[in-house]
């Protein structure tokens, strides 16, 4: 039996030992950087959608830099200065964080377990130590660290009655939501006093009661179009050829939210699909009108939602515990809807064509 890690961390290339390796949670709570998390598919064979992590990574990194670059460098750091963008600067961090996949990935792959597939993050961090004035590509090499932190992952089985994620709303929207930067990870922690035992996700909202999104996932709900007649809305619902006479709802990055590389996804097919599409945040005071909820993130890619709780009164999130907040909750069917399964198989369809080959 082998007595490798569950998981691995390197560092510029270098692996680091075992007991230096804490879990995704911890490492992101304590090492400041952008980052973006991706898995494999298809029994190690692929890496999701890997040129558009490695966009939106290099986005976070230069909306980090111009906005708190703290948050990149580390409390100690305040100061804020302008990195304009270039394709020399995209190429470096590109090929930093490749080489990086090219030398960490194989040593995980061979201690891959049956069942398992690799849940991937790699994150850009800032050397503060060689940090000597305006950032320009000529020292990008020496001020930024790179870190790949990669662990074992069983990806749900999508469809199956009591899958479904169960969400609570307890908090407002995120600062800098349109970069992804694992101090997040920290700053999270005060809402789990809030966390219902049954949830499984938190949702953030605005001061309306609007949902913007989840704390680690993009939130979506699926309304009819055919409101007022019960006995078409039966019919359609299990005509695909109808996808029409439905309206996708989901809050715009506009309003606070991290676009996330699922959630563009989905815009994309239901575009292909004659899906409507509103970019609005679903507001809680019409979820009698929603046929079908689901989040997404890189690692679940589309999860449907069994059940949302959300305060009876906004004031009620100032409170200390789940238990002091007097809860309203929506109800969905046990498995997803027309809507939801569709999205979820394109994106899997788009997996396979998009995936980067992993193959030696």
């Amino acid at each position: 039996m082998s007595t490798s890690p569950a998981t691995f961390l390197f560092k510029n290339g270098n692996i680091l030992p075992a007991a230096d390796t804490p879990p995704i949670s911890t490492f992101l709570a304590t090492h400041p950087g952008a980052y973006t998390t991706t898995r494999t598919h298809d029994n190690g064979r692929i890496l999701l959608f890997y040129d558009r992590h490695l966009k939106r990574l290099s986005n976070s990194l230069l909306i980090l830099l111009n906005t708190n670059p703290s948050l990149i460098f580390g409390p100690q750091f305040s100061s804020k200065f302008f990195m304009p963008p270039s394709s020399n600067w995209d190429f470096i961090l590109r090929n930093r964080v490749s080489e990086e996949m090219r030398v960490s990935l194989p040593v995980a792959l061979s201690e891959r377990g049956f069942g398992k597939e690799l849940a991937v993050s790699a994150l850009i961090g800032g050397n503060v130590g060689e940090l000597r004035g305006r950032i320009d590509s000529e020292v990008i090499d020496r001020i930024f660290d790179v870190y790949v932190h990669i662990g074992m992952y069983v990806p749900p089985v999508f469809g199956v009655a009591g899958n479904g994620a169960r969400l609570a709303v307890v908090g407002n929207r995120r600062d800098f939501a349109e970069a992804k930067y694992s101090d997040w990870a920290r700053l999270r922690k005060p809402l789990e006093n809030l966390r219902p035992p049954s949830a499984t996700e938190l949702l953030l909202s605005d001061d309306d009661g609007r949902i913007l999104e989840g704390t680690i996932t993009n939130f979506f709900v699926v309304c009819s179009k055919l409101q007022g007649n019960s006995d078409i809305k039966e019919e359609k619902s299990h005509d695909e050829d109808s996808l029409h006479s439905y309206e996708l709802q989901t809050a715009s990055v506009n309003a606070g939210v991290l676009p996330g590389i699922i959630r563009q996804l989905v815009l994309e097919i239901c575009l292909s699909n004659g899906i409507t599409v509103r970019e609005v945040s679903p507001s809680w005071l019409e979820r009698g009108n929603w046929e079908e909820a689901f989040i997404t993130n890189s690692l679940r890619l589309v999860q449907h939602v069994e059940s949302i709780q959300a305060p009876t009164s906004l004031a009620s999130m100032e409170s200390k515990s789940w238990e002091d907040v007097s809860w309203s909750e929506k109800q969905f069917k046990a498995r997803p809807g027309v809507v939801t399964s569709l999205i979820q198989r394109e994106i899997m369809k788009k997996a396979d064509v998009e995936g980067h080959s992993l193959a030696v």
